[in-house]
């Protein structure tokens, strides 16, 4: 660790003081950019408490939710599709025909990891988080215990947290590989965090205590005896690996360790950028005025009707000492004109422009997003054209917001390859039955199997950390259809063999594909023999004639 500028107080190595030292620095840049009441602010208007802090005394206060509507168009707009990671060979490198078979195991387990986590249902999560919140973050550990169905233990675990929770060494960069230092926090319970303190062998594990008023990050949900917990990350200087520290203010759970990998393993979306800060602007944040105007207009139409939208009646108080409202009752007047003696008032009405207005309010509000009433499905468009350019203008704002999803996704997955590099180890894999054993099955008198689980070495992608180039994309059921007509028509045209169809058509078309290519390769190869051996009992060389040529 020589030459380090000491990120910790003039030290390499946090400890308790200075950890809750740097966790306090950012919670005042938070404090200061008004972070937890916009979220705040945001998080109510999306669950539809919109009045919260408001004195009605009495009146009305109704609430026209369209922005949980926008919010959950956009966010599917963008998540809608199964985004599918494709690991492949550089082609730039040297050696890419070696790295075809590890980029294939390396694939699977992408899925494996994929369907593991729930990777889609936790990418709408995160963009949501970002359209309200402003920022998505995503974060990921490797769990030791995790079952494999092996004798090999641990993977890759991934949750989304949020933004409140995660604190940058340099809060004008919003760029998550280039921070000094990254703090995540989090709220436990006392007893569970002086269990994790004793396990670790932390000798003052019983001086944690429940946080104060003026230490809970938010002591309004805060129950019973908690804790704030700080998990502090930062890239060692001499060997470039990610190190972490995690601690309370009043006593240290475990000892600072080394991760293992190289990135730190966080990704982080902002719905929008801000110039100079690491949080994004949240979509509902310059919406919130538009629902309050329509909030309000309504509130003043609904009291405008309590109040004057039906008719009352005028009387003549000196001939008419009560009035008597039942139906059918009797009115006894004292002489004179009883046509004179009380009158029917007709109630007010609310201007006709007001429903335009407010109409009008929530329609521009929607179409600034692209969320228009076709894409809605408010309307029927004529046509197929009209449909095709009403949804490209509808995605077109997403666009960005869409392309730094991916983005992002992408970064996740290198964090994955870094976890299986370093931790995965030697693992069974299925791979294709190599050539060279069909000898050993036809000793022993068995049909050759078309795939057998066999070890590898994961390492192999420390070794070799930037050979694979990750593809992001959407995995939709219209490019899958694409995809087959196209290879449907060149196998009707003739122009690519049956074998070379089956070794490109998507996975799950065809059930155990993989074993039928090797059972018409293993024919092709039988076919080449037998035609070898037909042509030297003929007397001639095996291959085209001269005459065939």
């Amino acid at each position: 660790m020589s030459g380090s500028l000491g990120l910790f107080g003039g030290r390499d190595r946090p400890d308790v003081a200075s950890a809750w030292k740097l966790y306090e620095e950012s919670e005042r840049f938070n404090s200061a950019i008004d972070l937890y009441d916009t979220v705040r602010v945001n998080e109510n208007f999306y669950i539809g408490k919109q009045w919260e802090g408001v004195r009605s005394n009495g009146l009305p206060t109704p609430q026209f939710n369209f922005l949980k509507r926008v919010v959950g168009f956009i966010v599917a707009t963008i998540t809608t599709d199964d985004v599918k990671v494709t690991a492949t060979p550089l082609a730039a490198t040297a050696g890419t025909e070696a790295l075809i078979e590890p980029a294939r195991i390396v694939n699977e387990e992408f899925e494996a990891i994929t369907e593991r986590n729930n990777i889609p249902s936790l990418l709408r999560e995160y963009a949501r988080n970002a359209a309200v919140d402003g920022d998505g973050c995503l974060y990921s550990w490797w769990d030791p215990d995790m079952e494999t169905g092996q004798e090999a233990r641990g993977g890759i675990r991934t949750e989304v947290i949020e933004n409140t929770r995660v604190r940058f060494g340099n809060p004008n960069d919003r760029q998550v590989q280039s921070q000094p230092w990254i703090l995540i926090t989090r709220q436990s319970m006392v007893r569970e965090a002086k269990l994790r303190a004793r396990e670790n062998g932390m000798a003052d594990w019983d001086a944690i205590q429940p946080d104060g008023e003026e230490q809970s990050m938010d002591a309004v949900k805060r129950c019973g005896d908690k804790v704030t917990e700080l998990l502090l990350l930062w890239r060692e200087e001499d060997s470039g690996e990610i190190w972490a520290f995690e601690t309370t203010r009043y006593c240290a759970l475990r000892e600072p360790y080394s991760t293992g990998i190289r990135l730190y393993p966080l990704c982080w979306l902002n719905w929008d950028y801000v110039a100079d800060c690491y949080h994004g602007q949240a979509m509902i944040t310059g919406l919130i005025p538009n629902q309050i105007f329509v909030n309000k207009i309504w509130a003043a139409v609904m009291l405008a009707n309590q109040r004057g939208a039906f008719p009352k009646v005028i009387y003549d108080k000196t001939r008419i000492k009560n009035w008597d409202n039942r139906v059918g009752a009797a009115i006894g007047v004292s002489g004179g004109d009883v046509s004179t003696v009380a009158r029917n008032m007709d109630g007010s009405s609310v201007s006709p422009q007001i429903p335009k207005i407010l109409e009008l309010a929530v329609e521009m509000t929607e179409q600034s997003l692209g969320a228009t009433s076709v894409a809605l499905g408010d309307t029927r468009p004529d046509n197929t054209s009209a449909i095709i350019a009403l949804q490209r203008a509808a995605a077109t704002p997403s666009e960005m917001t869409k392309q730094n999803l991916y983005k992002s996704v992408e970064d996740l997955y290198r964090i994955y390859l870094e976890f299986m590099g370093n931790f995965y180890g030697r693992r069974l894999v299925d791979m294709e039955t190599p050539e060279q054993l069909r000898g050993v099955f036809d000793f022993a008198g068995r049909e050759m199997p078309p795939e057998i689980s066999m070890a590898f070495d994961f390492s192999l992608l420390r070794q070799h950390p930037m050979t694979l180039k990750l593809d992001v994309g959407a995995s939709s059921y219209y490019s899958e259809i694409a995809s087959m007509q196209t290879l449907d028509n060149l196998l009707t045209g003739g122009h690519i063999t049956a074998l070379q169809y089956l070794e490109r058509i998507p996975d799950g078309y065809i059930p155990a594909r993989r074993a039928l290519i090797n059972e018409m390769k293993a024919a092709q190869a039988n076919g080449a023999q037998g035609e070898a051996e037909r042509a030297a009992t003929q007397g001639r060389p095996y291959g085209p004639t001269e005459t065939e040529l």
